[in-house]
């Protein structure tokens, strides 16, 4: 089987994961990935292929961040999807990768962290995603202890890609504007 677009993604990453949350998470963070590839003049479709199967692993390594990743890679390979996705996902583990330099691996690192975040500021707003502003993530990007699991420093690896935060804010609103249905929100 081969994954050529984000259909078939979805229903790759359903058949491995069943908890609604974390395929929303999935859903929400290919859809930064998107915006921030299409800003960068990057492969739009990778670029969302990689976000929706980033955690594809996650339930069946239940959170061990030994081996997260390193299953993903491999569920992908048998399933036929390209190295250049498996290997993406297989080193978007943070706790045992890291020092990340190709633009899509760094975009997936601030996509993954900032999704929970900006969805947590939509919750606040009565799940109003339409009312979240950059302005808005900035003051609760401030507030450590507003979406606390929201890792903070891989945020700001966007950074490294010349992208200051209001604009990475501002293409991460647009993509989940865009999956809100999908989200849940409004």
């Amino acid at each position: 089987m081969s994954i050529e677009d984000r259909e078939d993604a979805l229903n790759l990453l359903k058949k491995y994961v069943k908890t609604e949350n974390l395929i929303k998470h999935c859903i929400a963070t290919a859809a930064i990935m998107k915006e921030v590839a299409k800003e960068l003049n990057e492969d739009e479709n990778t670029w969302e292929l990689i976000g929706i199967l980033h955690d594809i692993d996650y339930e069946i390594v239940k959170e061990d961040m030994t081996k997260h990743g390193l299953v993903g890679y491999e569920i992908l390979k048998e399933n036929g999807v390209s190295e250049e996705i498996a290997q993406v996902v297989k080193t978007h583990n943070h706790t045992l990768f890291g020092n990340y330099e190709k633009p899509v691996e760094i975009a997936l690192q601030a996509a993954d962290s900032v999704s929970g975040l900006i969805i947590a500021c939509a919750l606040v707003k009565k799940g109003k995603i339409t009312d979240v502003t950059p302005k808005t993530v900035k003051k609760k990007f401030k507030d450590k202890s507003f979406a606390a699991g929201c890792d903070r420093n891989r945020i700001k690896e966007i950074e490294k890609l010349g992208m200051d935060l209001p604009k990475f804010y501002e293409l991460a609103i647009r993509g989940l504007i865009g999956v809100k249905e999908e989200l849940g929100l409004e």
